[in-house]
């Protein structure tokens, strides 16, 4: 399978449109909650409720990648997508809104498909340049979400902001009918054996298990620096709105015009050296942030780093899964994506708990944990695979063992 000429980009649009829908309903939770007689506590339920749509679609239907024509695949489940928002444009209650998300969240992990298909759909030598397209185009759609639901929430209402975020997506998915491939990649087994089979996959990739441990590490931090900040932010001394809160979100900015770059530098030299250097800016952001808030300056350039690193490492630890077995992208980026996004609810979870001081440092040990496991797990395993090369062709360490 091969894409066709302006495929990636399209995967980028798509990813970025379809992930935004997990997000863009966030600035209006209040103005939804007073329409429906639910409790400002209850309705922020609506973001549980779409991510874990998210994480079932990426246990249940990303290893659908290796068996289903990315045309169907893809266009299929923007439509499914689509449905969700118009069930939630429609909602009078919370237990329907509920409904609609996970179907919305479930819909929404077909950004994660796009970078295991455009990943496969590419040479092997512009694999980290492809994935990294399809993941500025997620990163856009994080990044300008809020920004963009919350505008048209303001002037159309926010069923009215849904049903242009369905015919959005309705468009994409024309586009992925009419310009991805049609061919069936050949199944390797049965949907449920795919399904069975995917713990096993940690158990026989060990590259699996380390891009796992360390992607997990990064996207704990991730989560964790952005709830503690909003948390903190809107406290005394600094009692800040949530519309200037908002605006540190344009530090990811940064991580956005990175990716591109990440991308050629993991298809020049080896992702392990993208998710090294990553994980280096990212440290010294997070230690930027533990000098404290008072600096709004050297929040947002802490951020910055922070989110240019952790975008970046993304990108290069999903090219490298993707280069285990091409013709399994999508059921090994769906093991990882599942416990990527597991640690990511973990680490916003404990975020209030903690405080920021605490919440800060634990994000700066998690970053430098992440690079060193980068560097000693991979430097380790390049020399153990020189031994083992060696042994195997009779080489010095195999004349210098002792004879019986």
């Amino acid at each position: 399978m091969s894409l066709a000429r302006g495929g990636v980009a399209l995967l980028g649009c798509v990813a970025g449109v379809a992930i935004a829908n997990n997000y863009a309903v966030q600035p209006a939770l209040g103005d939804i909650a007073r329409d429906t007689g639910t409790s400002a506590a209850a309705i922020g339920l609506v973001t549980t409720a779409a991510l874990a749509g998210c994480i079932a679609g990426f246990a249940f239907l990303m290893p659908l990648v290796d068996r289903a024509a990315p045309r169907r695949l893809v266009a299929g489940q923007l439509a499914l997508l689509s449905a969700g928002l118009l069930l939630a444009a429609s909602a009078s209650g919370l237990g329907q809104l509920l409904v609609a998300y996970v179907v919305v969240g479930a819909g929404a992990s077909v950004s994660a498909m796009a970078s295991a298909i455009a990943g496969r759909g590419v040479p092997g030598e512009r694999r980290g340049a492809a994935v990294s397209l399809v993941a500025a185009g997620m990163s856009a759609g994080i990044l300008l979400s809020r920004l963009v639901g919350g505008a048209l929430a303001d002037a159309l209402g926010w069923r009215g902001m849904l049903l242009v975020f369905a015919g959005l997506v309705l468009v994409c998915a024309g586009g992925a009918w009419w310009r991805l491939p049609g061919e069936r990649p050949a199944p390797q087994s049965g949907y449920l054996a795919t399904l069975a089979a995917l713990p096993g996959l940690l158990r026989r990739h060990r590259t699996l298990r380390r891009a796992v441990v360390q992607g997990c590490l990064w996207y704990f931090a991730f989560s964790l620096v952005w709830v503690a900040l909003t948390v903190r932010l809107a406290q005394p001394p600094y009692d800040l709105g949530a519309a200037a809160i908002g605006l540190y979100s344009l530090a990811g900015a940064l991580g956005f015009a990175a990716l591109p770059v990440a991308g050629r530098l993991g298809d020049r030299y080896s992702p392990r050296a993208v998710i090294c250097v990553s994980m280096a800016v990212a440290a010294v952001g997070a230690a930027l942030l533990c000098t404290g808030l008072g600096r709004p300056w050297v929040t947002g350039l802490g951020l910055a780093l922070v989110d240019a690193g952790c975008f970046t490492a993304q990108a290069a630890n999903q090219s490298r899964i993707l280069g285990v077995d091409p013709e399994r992208g999508g059921s090994l980026s769906g093991v990882y994506l599942l416990l990527y996004f597991v640690a990511g609810a973990v680490g916003a979870g404990v975020a209030a708990p903690l405080g920021w001081g605490v919440a800060s440092a634990v994000v700066l040990g998690a970053l430098l944990a992440a690079g060193g496991l980068a560097l000693g797990w991979d430097a380790a395993g390049s020399a153990g695979s020189g031994v083992r090369g060696r042994l195997r062709a009779g080489g010095p360490a195999a004349r210098s063992s002792p004879r019986p």
